[in-house]
């Protein structure tokens, strides 16, 4: 557990092709079921205090205590997805830390010295649908995210973790709206 954020979240894994790795997660891992939006809204997107349209296909699923997020950019603009990628890497770009006290957490990390690389709202762009990528990187896989989830993100993400533990390995690939309509 991280003595600054708490315990880890999320492993995020930036890909070329979100199909080639929803096999291999499903498959080979038997991870599942996860739910794919080939669209995923953000909100408000700054990347190195700019503001970018990053286009990205998000697929989620649950292991353990571990959410898997698959991340696909499918256009050119400014993000640490594309940097991730035009670097020569594919595979763990960032861990993820969950938090219903954003504000607090962001002083937090600001106090360790950690500075923003991206921010923005992810989903509908509600106000507590707030996330931030920040700079410290060792080696790839280390980009820390902060990403809160109260109201209809942490739903999500608590309806993406149910479905994990009652999986019995049919339908391993479905549609993000599916958990939305339910929410």
């Amino acid at each position: 557990m991280s003595r600054i954020f708490g315990p880890l979240r999320q492993n995020g894994f930036v890909v070329k092709d979100v199909e080639r790795a929803l096999t291999h997660w499903t498959d080979v891992m038997g991870v599942g079921p996860f739910f794919l939006i080939d669209d995923q809204p953000l909100n408000d997107f700054e990347y190195r205090g700019r503001p970018a349209a990053p286009s990205i296909r998000v697929a989620l699923a649950h292991t353990g205590g571990v959410q898997i997020e698959l991340i696909q950019q499918t256009n050119d603009e400014p993000s640490a997805f594309r940097d991730f990628l035009r670097a020569g890497h594919e595979g763990l770009q960032h861990v993820a830390f969950w938090t219903t006290a954003f504000d607090a957490d962001m002083a937090r990390a600001r106090r360790h010295g950690l500075e923003v690389l991206q921010s923005g709202r992810s989903g509908s762009g509600a106000p507590d649908e707030r996330f931030a990528y920040f700079t410290v990187q060792d080696h790839p896989g280390t980009v820390i995210e902060l990403s809160e989830t109260r109201g209809r993100k942490g739903a999500l993400f608590q309806a993406v973790e149910e479905a994990a533990r009652t999986w019995d390995g049919t339908d391993p690939v479905r549609p993000m709206a599916a958990l939305l309509d339910r929410r």
